[in-house]
């Protein structure tokens, strides 16, 4: 069962309304990207999650017994903001004390502008993707925005190519 499971809305976004042509889907996020997935047991240690952090080099863990379902998640922010309390005695508590257990998450149907929208709204830079009620990704702040530069490039270079046709 998912922690705390929230879905975001896939329809109705601000780019679907003005005609603008297909959206980007988290499904092409991680078709470019891979859907590979770091997660850590909820018994292992902070210690355990930092140096996972530092290996996999992402900001963010999932907390999964077995891969595909969500218990929590785990991110650097989690780490720093007990750090200031318990020091270096933090590196010995487990990965449940401190991890987040209302998961936001994505289904692959959803558009990419929800999910920037999304982790705007939240505060949050990690949103695993769900399907089927299996763990099938995640998507970074770094994902989305990759993403929108890519479209913003593509209109610039349309429009440029406009202009010049003149």
């Amino acid at each position: 069962m998912m922690a705390g499971r929230v879905r975001p809305p896939g329809k109705g976004s601000s780019l679907e309304c003005l005609g603008k042509g297909s959206l980007m889907l988290v499904s092409d996020l991680l078709e470019g990207k891979g859907s590979a997935v770091a997660i850590i047991a909820s018994d292992a240690t902070v210690g355990a999650v930092v140096a996972d952090l530092a290996r996999h080099r992402v900001g963010a863990l999932v907390v999964s017994p077995d891969g595909r379902q969500i218990e929590g998640i785990v991110s650097e922010r989690d780490i720093v903001q007990r750090l200031s309390e318990l020091h270096t005695e933090l590196l010995e508590e487990p990965v449940a004390s401190i991890m987040s257990t209302e998961v936001r998450v994505c289904a692959p149907t959803d558009d990419v502008e929800s999910i920037m929208n999304l982790m705007t709204e939240h505060r949050i830079r990690h949103v695993p993707v769900v399907e089927g009620g299996q763990l099938s990704g995640i998507i970074s702040i770094g994902d989305v925005v990759k993403s929108r530069i890519g479209e913003l490039e593509k209109d610039r270079d349309e429009l440029m190519e406009y202009i010049t046709a003149r």
